[in-house]
């Protein structure tokens, strides 16, 4: 088993939000894996604590409506007092209800709170107890880089964070504070389970065709990438986006085939 006191991470302590389930808790488990304390942050304390003990004396949950200021002020209080400081804000919880261009104002605002502004309220809140070499990252998405009919809202939410993203880093920069997005693409979580009937097969079929390496992605592939980015191997990295994809983002709408191909399949 690793020893923890030895990881690229140890000593230092991380907040995750959106980590009860998902990704978030792979994040949560990546970071912890490499020696961080881990705050796991969210609403549903059941799932919570049983992340919490799944990854053990590193991890802490912290109950947290991340829309409401005052529970935000309650969390960084927490970090400050267990450490006296914070060395990582991993904004990684988001909603997906879209509805596309028929969505209505009240679903533009809650979307765009939890996924943006709950973020930026976090950073903001955090910045006075971040630690000169501490590191915020981003999660953004393929979704916020190209479009797609029928959505609006989780897309516009991740294009925007990609942009905070660059705001931060010349924000902070300045501190030695670094800003990375990373950006999954199809990632085996509860969302992508449910629209493959749970089964993880049938995901990497249909993710096979839109993505070179031939399946979708695995919560610890980008967990691994986001230990990487608050790592000193990744010290002279910030304001930029780290696609953890399988290739997607390389396709055109050709998907790498070429006119050749698509004329020969129109026969």
């Amino acid at each position: 088993m690793k020893n923890h006191q030895v990881g690229k991470l140890a000593g230092k302590l991380a907040i995750v939000t959106g980590a009860t389930q998902g990704l978030g808790a792979d994040i949560a488990r990546g970071l912890a894996h490499e020696g961080a304390h881990v705050l796991i942050v969210g609403r549903g304390a059941q799932a919570g604590r049983a992340v919490s003990e799944s990854i053990g004396p590193l991890a802490r949950f912290v109950e947290t409506d991340i829309t409401d200021d005052a529970q935000l002020d309650r969390l960084v209080e927490i970090a400050r007092e267990m450490h006296g400081g914070i060395d990582f804000v991993v904004n990684n919880a988001c909603s997906y209800d879209d509805a596309g261009i028929a969505s209505t104002r009240e679903q533009w605002l809650r979307l765009l709170d939890v996924n943006l502004v709950s973020a930026a309220m976090l950073v903001q809140k955090a910045a006075p107890h971040l630690r000169d070499t501490a590191v915020i990252v981003n999660l953004g998405s393929t979704g916020g880089k190209f479009g797609a009919a029928g959505r609006a809202l989780y897309p516009a939410s991740k294009a925007a964070m990609l942009q905070f993203t660059r705001n931060l880093a010349m924000e902070f920069g300045p501190r030695g504070i670094r800003a990375v997005s990373v950006s999954p693409a199809w990632t085996w979580s509860p969302s992508l389970e449910k629209l493959a009937g749970g089964s993880i097969d049938a995901a990497d079929r249909v993710g096979k065709r839109l993505h070179p390496l031939g399946r979708v992605g695995r919560g610890e592939e980008v967990a691994r990438v986001v230990a990487f980015v608050c790592s000193p191997d990744a010290s002279w990295i910030t304001g930029v986006d780290v696609p953890v994809d399988g290739g997607f983002s390389t396709l055109g709408p050709d998907q790498g085939v070429s006119p050749r191909e698509w004329f020969a399949r129109d026969q």
